[in-house]
């Protein structure tokens, strides 16, 4: 993701008390004026709806009956529709409506104000989805050209092989000096941009690993598409493991420390992967990165365990770079990431590093047993929140809570359960409520990447509980994502009716071909930068601060660590649903 969007914490801060006042003046504005942009009549799932799920929309105030159609124009269903409800950061207000009782599969239409919405209901309505959210990943791939077969009108030439990368100042020592060639091939561009960062891939990869974990059996049965196959693993562990090889290779061997990024010093131009030639970096060692590997690599060598012998040798080297990344951070516990002169790309820089402590220490006990590590988990646990990669804390409440039986300290485990469940209730609670159904409060950067990690708390829980209002909950997070949300767009590319054209995205804009990449999360409305199109209409409102340009890199740029959560969330409703 560009610069500009990933500011230090401090500076993100300051951004957050500014977009804090704005939005105060649009809520003063909107209650005011109770909005006057042209509301869109219904709000829906484009995707499509589960035949024995919940089924719900959202209607604007002036409509009083709700009408399906069948394809022969005849009347099926006919609601009326609940009170108005007003959400300040749409400024609009709408009724809900829920047609969970039509259970028939087949295409239909909602009828309101005369106009016809098309939608469907099938037993799988979203099996298409996560395959194409996680080949949405493959097309990202760095130093591997994306052929026809798999890729079809979207394969290109590779670029960025990363078998010469330099050794930039702020990461140079007595024995990597400052020029030394490395390698460091594979992995996943970040986002639009070609350039890859260790903070972000740390969470990404995990909460890949976590769909596998949570629902084997779903992913073990999903086709992908992608060249490398093997029939024995899951097309899912494939992908994530190409991320996952170039990962490894970002620790200094000799010191156990792992590199921030690996990244050219200005971002590329918007031009396809073969094209961006400059130097390639490692740069600046950092806690936050090493704490990062160190939690990762550790979770890896139970997740490769678990495949059988053929990985049993990456697993073994994975636990053994984490145990030396921890080490390094023991030695190194406040080297804060600070963004050298002559690099200009994202930093991911993060001052706040209790979260990474703590995953870390609690992936490192439960690979290793070892009780130093439950102290240090111990030490710097707290409360969990809705994770994003400037915290983590919640990734390794997951393992914990998935491993609780093997934990000897019960009260220990019983309090994070406890907080972990007054998280997820709480979240239930505020989308049973909301008028959009929703849990998301606040649109900042990737506001909706906030929305499928909610849907990830939420799945988490009943995966523990098997209580449905949290995969009720959860479905309610996706019918948002795709496209019952206060823009009416579907959010992921090459979905729904009303499609996410212009994303900000190097291959997708550069191509030629007018379709993007196919598969992709956009970050969605937010109101922390307003002006990275000058010349674009945008909205003032919260919720619908969005705009489908390439130059929004604000709302309209993809990422890795985006997609991830959305196929934890898709890949898990439709494995409890779909059936």
């Amino acid at each position: 993701m560009d610069i500009k969007s990933r500011k230090n914490t401090k500076i993100m801060k300051l951004l957050k008390i500014t977009s804090w006042l704005w939005l105060l003046f649009i809520i003063l504005t909107a209650c005011d004026s109770k909005s006057k942009e042209v509301q869109i009549p219904v709000l829906y799932n484009q995707v499509g709806y589960i035949t024995d799920g919940l089924k719900r929309a959202l209607v604007s105030p002036d409509v009083d009956e709700f009408i399906i159609l069948n394809d022969k124009e005849e009347v099926v269903l006919k609601l009326v529709p609940d009170a108005p409800l007003f959400w300040e950061l749409s400024g609009d207000a709408v009724r809900k409506v829920n047609f969970s009782e039509f259970n028939q599969p087949g295409d239909y239409r909602i009828l309101v104000k005369g106009k016809e919405y098309p939608f469907s209901v099938s037993q799988n309505p979203y099996t298409d989805l996560p395959k194409a959210a996680i080949k949405a990943l493959y097309f990202n791939r760095s130093g591997m050209a994306i052929d026809s077969a798999c890729g079809d009108k979207w394969s290109r030439a590779a670029g960025h092989p990363d078998t010469v990368v330099y050794i930039h100042s702020s990461a140079a020592d007595e024995l990597r000096t400052e020029g030394t060639v490395i390698s460091s091939p594979m992995g996943w561009y970040d986002a639009g941009d070609y350039n890859k960062y260790v903070v972000n891939s740390g969470i990404t990869t995990y909460t890949l690993f976590r769909a596998l974990e949570d629902f084997p059996d779903y992913y073990a049965s999903l086709e992908i598409g992608i060249p490398d196959f093997q029939d024995s693993i899951p097309d899912l562990l494939t992908e994530t493991l190409y991320n996952f090889r170039w990962f490894i290779t970002m620790q200094d061997p000799n010191d156990g420390g792992v590199y921030h990024k690996l990244t050219t010093k200005k971002f590329e131009e918007m031009i396809m992967p073969k094209d961006a030639v400059n130097d390639r970096y490692v740069v600046a060692k950092s806690t936050s990165a090493s704490l990062n590997y160190a939690a990762l690599t550790a979770h890896a060598s139970m997740v490769l365990r678990s495949y059988g012998e053929d990985f049993s040798q990456l697993a073994k080297e994975a636990l053994e770079k984490s145990v030396k990344a921890w080490e390094w951070a023991l030695l190194n516990p406040d080297v804060l990431y600070e963004q050298p002169k002559d690099i200009e790309t994202g930093a991911y820089g993060d001052d706040m590093m209790d979260d990474e402590w703590f995953w870390a220490a609690s992936e490192l006990y439960l690979a290793t047993g070892k009780g130093e590590y439950l102290a240090q988990a111990k030490r710097f646990y707290s409360k969990p929140k809705v994770p994003n990669w400037t915290d983590v804390r919640t990734l390794g409440v997951y393992s914990l809570l998935d491993n609780r039986g093997n934990i000897p300290d019960t009260l220990w485990t019983n309090q994070i359960e406890q907080d972990f469940f007054i998280l997820a209730d709480s979240l239930v609670s505020l989308s049973q409520t909301a008028p959009y159904g929703v849990s998301i409060n606040v649109f900042e950067w990737g506001s909706n990447s906030q929305v499928v990690n909610e849907g990830m708390v939420k799945l988490f829980a009943h995966k523990l509980t098997s209580n449905t209002k949290y995969l009720d909950s959860a479905l309610s997070d996706l019918d948002y994502i795709l496209g019952r949300n206060a823009t009416g767009y579907c959010f992921v590319t090459g979905f729904g009716h009303k499609k996410v054209m212009n994303i900000h995205h190097r291959p997708s804009a550069a191509d030629g071909i007018a379709e993007p990449v196919p598969g992709f999360l956009v970050g969605g409305p937010n109101t922390v930068v307003l002006t990275d199109c000058p010349d674009a209409q945008r909205s003032l409102l919260p919720a619908k601060s969005y705009v489908d340009l390439d130059c929004s890199y604000s709302t309209n740029e993809v990422a890795i660590n985006w997609n991830a959560p959305l196929i934890y969330l898709v890949g898990g409703v439709d494995a409890q649903l779909g059936k």
